[in-house]
This record gives structure tokens, C-alpha cells and sequence, in this order.
């Protein structure tokens, strides 16, 4: 694997606005400056806009948390983001996301006999990455499913997964050692 591009900085080095927005991340629910924020903490102001927006989607949406772990997997395998897989892909199975339906995704395959609010998750969030856009018919079964709310929720999640995803590719953010098996290589679409 090629250097991190951006790297922690100790926290010494912080500056007053990096120590504000670190300390926030910290006293909330993720209780540590995790990887996304790493590289985030050279651009304060922007990290702590982030990080609101990801404490909501990931700890509030109206969507469950297996089922937002369930777009976060979708996201990260169309990102081929290993550190969003190796923070995501435990905590959806322990959320009740079956193994063979993480390991469909991880081989960019589509799972098999999904419950029906997974399989509208599975959809409308590949259908968002591949097509961006989602069909009506996908769309429908969302908001069926999920209500309104649910289906912003559910976009907002595909985004700012995505934002994520792109941040620590671009900086080259080190998957932590703790990390199961990485992501495969992404099939050929």
C-alpha cells in the first residue's frame, strides 16, 4: 500500500480550532478522532460540519442501524474504501446482517434472499451509485418502506458515505491494523 498522504497529527501539534473539532468528535458517541477524521482535521471548520452530519445518519436517522450499516457496506464496495469495510462490514453483522449477504457485497455480487427492507436498501443504494439515480419502482418500495424521511435519510447515508469514501482514498487513509480480510478488487461492471 502506498503512504498515507495525511497522517494523524499528534495532539500537541493541534491547533485551537483542530483541538475544538477533535474535542468534539471525542466526547461523542464515537469517543475517539477515528480515521475519517484524521485527515478531515486539516480543514477544522469542515471536519466539524461532517462530523454533525455523520453523527445524525449514523445515530438518529429513521433508518435502523442494520439497515444504515447495510448502505454504508453498499457504499464502501462501490468506493472499494478499506476502511469504511473494516469499521462497517463487523458491526452490520452484529447489527443482524447475515455473512453471506457482507460477503455478496464485498464480491460486488447481488445478495440472495434478502429480507424485503434489505433488499430495498441493496437496490436503491446501488441503483443511486451506478445509475445516479433510482428508479420509481425502487423508489416506491423505499418510501413505502421507509417513509419520506427514510428515503432522505437513506440518500444522506449514500452520500456521506461516499464523502468519506472519497476523502480517505484520496489521502490514502491506513486501514487500521484491527481490519478482517479487505475488500476484493472491484469486479468488472
Amino acid at each position: 500500500m502506498k503512504p498515507d498522504r495525511l497522517p494523524p497529527i499528534p495532539p500537541a501539534e493541534w491547533t485551537e480550532s483542530q483541538r475544538r473539532e477533535a474535542d468534539e468528535v471525542i466526547r461523542g458517541p464515537r469517543g475517539a478522532l477515528l480515521s475519517p477524521f484524521v485527515p478531515l482535521l486539516r480543514s477544522p471548520e469542515f471536519m466539524g460540519h461532517a462530523q454533525r452530519m455523520g453523527e445524525y445518519l449514523r445515530y438518529r436517522s429513521a433508518l435502523s442501524l442494520r439497515l444504515s450499516e447495510l448502505a454504508i457496506l453498499v457504499t464502501a464496495r462501490q468506493w472499494s474504501q478499506q476502511v469504511e469495510w473494516a469499521i462497517h462490514a463487523p458491526i452490520a453483522q452484529r447489527e443482524g446482517v447475515a455473512p453471506a449477504t457482507i460477503a455478496a457485497i464485498a464480491e460486488g455480487r447481488q445478495p440472495d434472499g434478502l429480507p424485503e427492507d434489505e433488499a430495498v436498501v441493496v437496490a436503491f443504494s446501488t441503483e443511486l451509485h451506478r445509475n445516479r439515480s433510482v428508479s420509481d419502482a425502487t423508489w416506491a418500495r423505499a418510501v413505502a418502506l421507509f417513509g419520506e424521511q427514510g428515503v432522505v435519510d437513506l440518500l444522506g447515508i449514500n452520500g456521506y458515505y461516499t464523502l468519506l469514501s472519497m476523502v480517505m482514498n484520496g489521502a490514502r487513509t491506513e486501514v487500521p491494523a484491527s481490519a478482517a480480510a479487505p475488500l476484493p478488487p472491484m469486479p468488472d461492471c
